[in-house]
């Protein structure tokens, strides 16, 4: 599978998910601005995104794609809300998009999901 590249500079909160490092942000399918898609990537050089799959399938017991979008989303929405480890207002990021899911209605005001794995220069 081919990964889409993105680059920008926004607001990303970095949080720890059981052993991984995640980081979230959000960009906006139109001009409007309202940050209805949601990012949320490893932090990793050798992850791909799939980690968060896999960690909503079986720490969070969900079997149905929608529901395992919606725990990923959930994880990254309660880190931000609770500054669980690290928000960065205005940092530059890469992230390689591996998957791309549209939610079945608006989730954590998000109507897209998409997951793979992000750089964010000098943070190791």
């Amino acid at each position: 599978m081919s990964l889409t590249e993105l680059a920008a500079t926004s607001r990303v909160t970095v949080f720890p998910l059981e052993t991984l490092t995640v980081a979230y942000t959000t960009q906006s399918g139109d001009r409007r601005g309202l940050g209805d898609i949601g990012l949320v990537t490893i932090v990793d050089e050798h992850g791909d995104g799939d980690e968060l799959w896999r960690l909503a399938r079986d720490l969070g017991g969900r079997a149905q794609e929608g529901d395992q979008a919606r725990w990923i989303l959930t994880q990254a929405s309660r880190a931000r809300t609770v500054r669980a480890y690290m928000d960065l207002p205005v940092a530059q990021w890469t992230a390689y998009i591996r998957r791309r899911f549209v939610l079945d209605a608006l989730f954590a005001n998000h109507e897209v999901l998409m997951t793979g794995r992000m750089i964010l220069p000098g943070r190791g």
